[in-house]
């Protein structure tokens, strides 16, 4: 496909509620374009976007997949993106690289949660959006219900620039209410539109709609209102300039219809993307950050120093790692060299492509507005940008939620240690939203990701991209003991068995220290009781005796201990001898220093929807929390709540269950607190 102008170019992200189709949208205007050769399905998993084998199992978009075809004179690149929140991260990346977003809702269900949403981070975005109620052939569709819910949760300025003909299975055309024509689909084919009269019931409605329509359209043009209240006709391209104006600035949102999966309403569709939607030259300039983090715009042009950003990154076991990119100045060529401001190095750029799906064709090179793929890059990977020379350029980082659900892992296979860790690093790098580490005091590693189906589907694409198979269960909390009141104990260690022998004594005192302190030790030998060369021995006994508490076995944290007084044997001293001295006083000292078992305490903020705070908040009371106070944030309420961490292991699915999959979290550790005396022998006896 030939390089195009900026002005010549539109990219649109698909975005919307798992199953309202967006997948079979993206199929049909791909069909409809002449880009495939037949309309694929999402059930049979033909689809060109949803090509891997978990997409077509689960029969559900778990990546953003672009596709680049030709309509109209220009060059689209749509981009589909995953509608479960699990891989939200993924058409948050799109909508950083689009210039338009086509909102898909379900005709049946109207507006749904994650609808919302996205809206407001395409909102965030200063996107142009035009919306397409799809599946209108279902059931208890109504089109004029999923108007409604649009007006009610967008605002006044979502208006119809389309309404169907016929409802549920009688559904078969569409009409314009720009030029008040009909058009009915008889086929699935390409071009199946044919105009026809306005049925006769239809047209009371029809006029009242594009009354509305006119109505939004000449309140931005002063010009056009005048002559739209004197009564004047408007010519089609006159309201079209118009409404495309409005639409690039956010003040009006058409709304559009059809059936996807019979092609029906596609052709429509497409001359709004091309007529309505702004091309990256409409768009204009985009934010930056300078060398210095001053704000700096990037201009589309194809003339001057290049800067591409990299939305995505693809972890391929056989052609390694492909990064999904945009161009937003300069031009781009196959076999050329750019500079990674992120990692502080030059890149060598080979084989340039435009994907289609999983297909990548080959292009000589990409300029401003265009989207496109390169493979073997050493270092760059998602929200990387390419500079020319070594100019120090960055897009501000993408906003996006923090990984919830945790388990711990373990290779199903002794020795595929090294295999799985390569595995998950290469997953990371795909998704942002996926957090891997090891727990420094449990010693476990962990994966974490924003729902449990997030973490299920990256262990069923190690297994089946990289061989490498892991077990999960629940991690372990991170209990603490400590001590309440001060205590002290002496140790000797002697031991003879014939030659040099072994000898150790140490006395010492142990009292709680502050919070955030794990071991305060304090040196008060005076004299030569114990010689200088021996109190690091001491000490380090005393650490390895914290590492395993006399309450359950869990590290000791917050204790002050002083070395106050010992013997030493000039001959059977020893290093050795003093470690195991010192861990066998603290041992003694700290049982008869009234231990205790810590909990970790989290703080939760929780974002839900005013209807269900009160259940909310009921739950977290359930679980021994201590809510903190609430506040609006963005048409949502934010509750704030402290609650130990071995309560909200599970949180996740049960909020989603709690608020119908409208509320999120995010968690932050706080501090250690008490572990409650009923619940500290549940949890001795399970250590035990």
């Amino acid at each position: 496909m030939p390089h195009k102008a900026a002005d010549r170019i539109r990219n649109v992200a698909l975005i919307g509620h798992r199953g309202c189709g967006k997948t079979s949208l993206h199929e049909a205007m791909l069909f409809e374009a002449g880009a495939v050769g037949r309309l694929g399905n999402v059930t049979d998993g033909s689809t060109v976007s949803d090509h891997e084998p978990d997409e077509q199992e689960r029969a559900m978009s778990i990546n953003a997949a672009v596709a680049c075809f030709e309509h109209g004179g220009r060059e689209i690149n749509l981009i589909d993106t995953p509608g479960e929140p699990s891989f939200v991260a993924d058409a948050i990346g799109a909508l950083r690289v689009a210039d338009a977003a086509v909102v898909v809702v379900n005709a049946v269900m109207g507006v749904e949660v994650h609808t919302e949403r996205l809206w407001r981070r395409a909102d965030a975005e200063g996107l142009a959006r035009l919306v397409y109620v799809n599946m209108l052939d279902r059931e208890r569709a109504d089109f004029f219900r999923a108007l409604d819910s649009l007006k009610a949760a967008f605002g006044p300025h979502v208006v119809a620039t389309e309404i169907p003909i016929g409802a549920e299975q009688e559904v078969r055309g569409v009409v314009d209410l720009i030029d008040l024509k009909a058009f009915v689909y008889e086929g699935t084919g390409p071009g199946a539109a044919e105009e026809v009269e306005i049925p006769v019931e239809l047209r009371e409605r029809a006029e009242e709609h594009r009354e509305r329509l006119m109505d939004e359209v000449a309140e931005n043009s002063d010009e056009l209102m005048e002559r739209y209240l004197e009564g004047e006709e408007i010519d089609h391209d006159e309201i079209v300039r118009v409404l495309k104006q409005g639409v690039t600035d956010g003040r009006i949102f058409p709304v559009t219809c059809g059936v996807a999966t019979r092609n029906l309403g596609t052709s429509r569709l497409l001359e709004a993307l091309v007529e309505d939607l702004p091309s990256p030259a409409m768009r204009g300039a985009v934010a930056a950050r300078g060398a210095g983090g001053e704000e700096i715009e990037i201009e589309p042009d194809e003339d001057g120093p290049l800067v591409a950003y990299v939305f995505k990154t693809l972890a391929d076991p056989y052609t390694g790692r492909v990064n999904l990119f945009r161009v937003y100045r300069g031009t781009l060529g196959s076999d050329s060299q750019a500079f990674n401001v992120g990692g502080g190095q030059k890149e060598r750029i080979g084989q340039l492509g435009q994907p289609l799906g999983k297909e990548l064709r080959p292009a000589t090179e990409l300029g401003a507005g265009d989207v496109g793929a390169v493979a073997k890059l050493k270092e760059t990977h998602a929200g990387d940008v390419l500079c020319a020379g070594q100019e120090e350029i960055s897009f501000p980082p993408l906003d996006l939620p923090n990984p919830v659900m945790a388990f711990a892992y373990e290779p199903k296979s002794k020795g595929d240690e090294e295999k799985a860790a390569a595995a998950v690093r290469r997953l990371t790098e795909e998704d942002p939203t996926l957090d891997v580490h090891r727990d420094a005091q449990t010693g476990e590693q962990i994966i974490a990701g924003l729902t449990q189906i997030h973490v299920e589907v990256m262990v069923e694409r190690m297994k089946r991209r990289f061989g490498v198979e892991i077990e999960l269960h629940p991690p372990r909390v991170p209990y603490q003991e400590s001590i309440r009141r001060p205590a002290g104990a002496r140790a000797r260690y002697k031991k003879q068995s014939g030659g040099r022998g072994q000898f150790a004594d140490c006395q010492i005192e142990i009292e709680p220290a502050g919070d955030g302190t794990e071991l305060d030790f304090v040196n008060k030998i005076k004299g030569a009781s114990i010689p200088g060369s021996f109190i690091p021995a001491v000490e380090k006994g005393v650490e390895e005796a914290m590492a395993h508490g006399t309450v359950a076995g869990y590290p000791v944290k917050g204790v002050r201990v002083r070395l106050v007084d010992g013997k030493h044997h000039d001959v059977d001293s020893s290093e050795m001898a003093f470690k195991i001295a010192g861990a066998m006083a603290f041992r003694e000292a700290m049982e008869a220093a009234d231990p205790v078992l810590l909990e970790p305490i989290v703080r939760l903020a929780v974002n839900c929807p005013e209807d269900v705070v009160g259940d909310v908040i009921g739950d977290l009371n359930s679980r021994r929390g201590h809510p903190l106070g609430m506040e609006p944030k963005g048409g949502m309420t934010e509750v704030k709540a402290e609650v130990p961490m071995a309560e909200v292991l599970d949180y996740a699915p049960d909020l989603r269950s709690i608020s119908g999959g409208r509320a999120d979290f995010e968690v932050e550790f706080d501090r250690y607190e008490e572990v409650p005396a009923h619940l500290a022998e549940k949890v001795v006896s399970a250590a035990g």
